[in-house]
Parts: structure tokens; C-alpha cells; sequence
């Protein structure tokens, strides 16, 4: 592994999408600060991977996080589109699959958010719910949830019960290969899944960047750590 000497490299998966700074207005690879400053308070050294390029080696990195977004494209897992899917983001799409295959493969320490958790799932064969009431009611604003836990990683980080902040419209339908759930909203929307075979893979539905949950962040780059150590 590739630690930055007593901080782990981080790396997080970033949007294509419109951007405004200084006198620009262009096509950026962006992501929200919340990420990089979560990832640096838990001792960190955060690392931008934009979707385009060939992502096959993350050996580079001591661990991933799987960024929020759009949604993802049913056709990669065998659904017709909903008409209230949006559109699909194909080289995000694509890239963060290999991402989420080549951390997989490697056993590098995982965190997916949000629609990251659902790239997981599908990257392990699952299948998403493409609509959902309730977790995304004002667009731009984080939905508050209070999350039953089940055991696994994240019980030994917040305990049975965790309010988070969501903002989301799918969710996870059939699971993944080896995911087991470990959290579950009142309305019964997995909310957190884990594969308990690796170093540290856990799948959050919720945003712990948005709500300054830095448990989470802080047992994900630590387990980072001790992998760049080993």
C-alpha cells in the first residue's frame, strides 16, 4: 500500500458535471468539500479519482470511499428504466464499477455512500429499487432517518440505533453477493449492508459526511491505516 506516512490515501470517487469557478464555466470532475474534510479529520489524506480513464489498479491507495450521485443505470442490472430513474452517467457508471471491483478483488477497505452502496450491490450482482418515498423530499435538502443497527462493523461504531441525514429515491432490492444488511430504516429501506468476509467493506445508505458522523469515516480510515501497515 501506498500510505502518505501516517495518513492513509484516501481515495473517493468524484461527478462529471458543469462547473462554475473563477472566469470558467465547464465540464469539472467535482465532489462535495463534506467528503474530503470527513476523510481529513478522520486522519486521512484524501485523493479525487475523476470517472474517465481505465480503473483496474487501486494499489496506489489504503482505502476507497464510493461517492454519492446519480442514479444508476438499470440496464447494468438487467431492469427496464422507471420514468422516474434520471438519466444514466455512463463513464461514472463505468468507472466506479472497476473501482469497486478492483478494491474488492484487492481487499482494500471500502466505504460506499449512498449511491455508492448501490454501485456495490450491483458491482456483487444485486439489484436497486428505482423508487422510493420518503428518504428525498426537498431536492438539495437531507432528510432526517433514524436507523435500526443489526451487529456487524457498524453497531461497534454507533451503536443499535443512529439518526442519519438521507437524501436518496432508490435503494437496494436483492442483495448483492455475500452483503449482509445492518441497517434498516422504520419503513424497512436497508440503510446500511456489510460483506463481514473483508478487511472493512460497509455500504451506507445515509450521508455521514453530511452530518458530521465522523465515527464511521474515522473506523473506515483506520482500518485503512492498519492495512497500509501490513
Amino acid at each position: 500500500m501506498a500510505s502518505n506516512g501516517s495518513r492513509p490515501l484516501i481515495g473517493i470517487s468524484t461527478y462529471l458535471d458543469r462547473a462554475r469557478f473563477g472566469v470558467w464555466d465547464v465540464e469539472a470532475a467535482v465532489l462535495h468539500r463534506d467528503y474530503l474534510d470527513s476523510v481529513v479529520r478522520a486522519g486521512g489524506q484524501p485523493v479525487l479519482l475523476p470517472p474517465v480513464g481505465e480503473w483496474t489498479d487501486v494499489s496506489f491507495l489504503d482505502g476507497l470511499v464510493l461517492a454519492g450521485g446519480a442514479d444508476v443505470d438499470p440496464a447494468l442490472y438487467g431492469a427496464a428504466r422507471d420514468p422516474r430513474t434520471g438519466p444514466a452517467a455512463v463513464e461514472r457508471d463505468a468507472a466506479e464499477l472497476a473501482l469497486a471491483r478492483a478494491a474488492l478483488a484487492a481487499d482494500l477497505p471500502l466505504l460506499a455512500v449512498c449511491r455508492g452502496m448501490q454501485i456495490l450491490n450491483v458491482a456483487l450482482g444485486g439489484t436497486l429499487v428505482q423508487h422510493v418515498d420518503g428518504h428525498n423530499v426537498t431536492p438539495a435538502v437531507f432528510e432526517k432517518v433514524d436507523v435500526t443497527v443489526s451487529g456487524g462493523r457498524l453497531a461497534a461504531v454507533v451503536g443499535s440505533t443512529v439518526s442519519v441525514m438521507c437524501h436518496h429515491h432508490q435503494a437496494l432490492d436483492v442483495l448483492g453477493d455475500g452483503l449482509v444488511v445492518t441497517g434498516r430504516a422504520p419503513d424497512g429501506v436497508v440503510e446500511a449492508v456489510e460483506l463481514p468476509d473483508r478487511r472493512f467493506v460497509v455500504g451506507v445508505q445515509s450521508h455521514p459526511e453530511a452530518s458530521r458522523e465522523d465515527r464511521v469515516f474515522g473506523a473506515f480510515v483506520e482500518a485503512a491505516r492498519k492495512g497500509g501497515g501490513e
